[in-house]
């Protein structure tokens, strides 16, 4: 792929959750392409399978490794193959996330008359399910926080070592409609401040990017209509964006660069760094 910049990442081991996705598919390929031995987790043998067939095909080193970023018992295994084939791990991306359709509203505003609601279609904060919520958080947070406990064993007072979480735009400001996404991320945020106080003392970096608005398959049906032009909701999105445009996965390549390098960010810790197109800048006036 083409780099913005290319940091020295051979011999270094970097374990990827959720490597498989339209925006960590591209992580994978910049880790790879600095000579990175990249371990895959993932629960989809097939997708795995895909991914490390296409990073071998373009030079690079990857095993894929099915796991479960929930299931401790999981984590513990796909430790041991890591240690087993690649060795101990140097950087661990926990890209592994989402959203769920029982987390979110249909409405931005609750009225007067919704809470007599008998519509099934229409959803306000007191049609929720708590499973939905508590899908949304578990994949989110317990996500990051299980494969980071297990992973960073590795990293104690060893030089270079580092995790990088997948926050959210959200996070800063949360949108209308998904609350259980903006409150999870919004956990992953401190919680990488958090683990950036804790690991401080043993050598270890812990920081985080929060992409703003990239057109992923989980997010599609959201910003595009049928025939591909913008729902409204994505017309919201870019009226707020000061670059007018959505994001392209490749432009998050260079902050991941940049925090996994120790030479450009040895000094650089427990911070959240947004890939936004200005958004989070932009109050609306």
């Amino acid at each position: 792929m083409n780099l913005p910049f290319r940091v020295d990442l051979k011999d270094k081991v970097a374990v990827v959750t959720g490597g498989t996705g339209v925006l960590g598919s591209i992580w994978v390929d910049a880790l790879a392409a600095c000579g990175a031995k990249i371990a895959l987790l993932g629960r989809s043998k097939e997708k795995l399978d895909e991914k490390v067939r296409e990073v071998v095909e373009n030079g690079g080193t990857a095993i894929g490794i099915e796991a479960d970023v929930l299931n401790k018992e999981s984590l513990r295994k796909a430790h041991g193959e890591v240690l087993e084939k690649l060795g101990p791990c140097d950087i661990l991306l926990n890209g592994a996330g989402g959203n769920h359709p029982k987390g979110n509203t249909t409405k931005e505003y609750l009225f007067e008359e919704d809470l007599n609601n008998t519509d099934d279609n229409i959803k306000t904060l007191f049609d929720l399910e708590e499973d939905g919520i508590r899908f949304v958080f578990d994949l989110n947070f317990l996500g990051t926080f299980l494969p980071t406990q297990e992973f960073v064993k590795d990293m104690v007072e060893r030089k270079g070592c580092t995790v990088i979480n997948i926050s959210s735009m959200n996070a800063y400001t949360p949108l209308t409609k998904i609350p259980a996404y903006s409150g999870a991320k919004a956990a992953v945020s401190n919680l990488t401040e958090w683990l950036a106080v804790h690991l401080s003392k043993v050598g270890i970096r812990v920081n985080g990017i929060a992409p703003g608005f990239f057109l992923t398959s989980q997010n599609e049906a959201l910003l595009l209509n049928e025939d591909g032009s913008y729902t409204d909701r994505s017309k919201k999105i870019i009226a707020g964006t000061p670059m007018d445009r959505f994001g392209e996965p490749e432009e998050l390549v260079g902050v991941l660069l940049f925090l996994v390098s120790e030479e450009a960010s040895s000094f650089v810790n427990g911070v959240v760094i947004p890939v936004d197109g200005g958004f989070s800048a932009y109050s609306g006036v």
